[in-house]
């Protein structure tokens, strides 16, 4: 009777083993923070899972929130993500990254759809070339110069220019600035006009249409997810709105040079796998930015049709 109790627990106890050796459970938890659900966030947010899922398997849980656009939804997504012990949090666009910073010191962070890490507020990192601190990532930054010349080639008789964003996205501040300089570099007059939330939104459109030949906005959250309430205005006005990101561009804008959302969160998954599994070090590993080769030219010959654009043959 000894012996087949004895051989019963040896049994169950190697069946243990087995079980945490077959990657059935995972070891390592992955914290995302998403600022708020649009085309661009979400794209980025699928791509980080997919890296990590490819690389991992089972052996990785990836907990998914959504801050449905509020800093401190972030902050408590954040702080339960701490309390939770996960291995590693991913902050989806900039005040997720920075709640996570404030979080913890000591928890691995990476960042995706954040335009600038130095620029941005509280300063995420030293610097581009080394982090410094707990957090690395990729930015998300675009190619505005090519905007521009994307503006000319679409719109060669435009004139003035209506640069529109949220006042409250650092990010869009930051490019807004850089947007005003090259399009006044380039000869068109410019006027920036900002929205502080989606009930000003109307407001700063219709302004822009009364005022300019070409509306741009640069990729900034706010807009992103209220492009229906920007084409309800500018289309019926005729005017051409400039995106900096292509899921704007398709949701009611009329082009875009776009980088592929889903490639920058998929490298961010990649940054988080090296840190969690090869360990590397986020203070040492530079901020990565996408290349000419990660954009593409968007245009919705829908919302062109409906302006009156003709899309000149070097851009079909």
């Amino acid at each position: 009777m000894k012996k087949i109790i004895a051989m019963t627990i040896a049994t169950v106890m190697l069946l243990g083993l087995l079980a945490g050796c077959g990657g059935t459970e995972a070891q390592y938890q992955v914290g995302v923070v998403q600022l708020m659900q649009h085309v661009a966030l979400d794209q980025a947010t699928q791509g980080f899972q997919d890296a990590l899922k490819e690389k991992l398997g089972d052996q990785v849980d990836i907990d998914v929130q959504l801050a449905s656009g509020e800093t401190t939804a972030c902050t408590t997504i954040v702080t339960k993500f701490v309390n939770d012990g996960v291995d590693l949090i991913m902050g989806n666009a900039t005040p997720a990254v920075i709640a996570a910073k404030e979080a913890t010191a000591t928890i691995p962070i990476v960042g995706t759809s954040v335009t600038d890490y130095v620029a941005a507020e509280a300063a995420i990192v030293a610097s581009n070339e080394a982090p410094g601190g707990n957090v690395t990532g990729y930015s998300d930054l675009s190619d505005i110069a090519a905007h521009v010349d994307l503006t000319k080639k679409l719109c060669p008789d435009a004139k003035t220019v209506a640069i529109i964003y949220c006042s409250a996205e650092p990010n869009s501040v930051i490019q807004g600035n850089q947007a005003d300089e090259l399009y006044k570099a380039a000869g068109f007059a410019t006027l920036t006009l900002t929205a502080s939330d989606i009930t000003t939104i109307s407001t700063v459109v219709t302004s822009a249409c009364e005022q300019a030949d070409v509306i741009y906005i640069p990729t900034d959250n706010l807009f992103a997810e209220n492009m229906e309430s920007v084409k309800n205005i500018a289309e019926p006005a005729k005017i051409p709105v400039i995106c900096g990101e292509g899921g704007m561009a398709n949701a009611g804008g009329t082009a875009s040079v776009a980088i592929d959302y889903y490639v920058l969160g998929y490298r961010a998954g990649e940054m988080a796998y090296e840190i969690m599994v090869n360990g590397a070090d986020p203070a040492t590993m530079p901020i990565g930015f996408m290349t000419a080769d990660d954009m593409e030219l968007i245009i919705n010959e829908e919302n062109a049709a409906a302006i009156g654009l003709v899309i000149p043959e070097d851009l079909k």
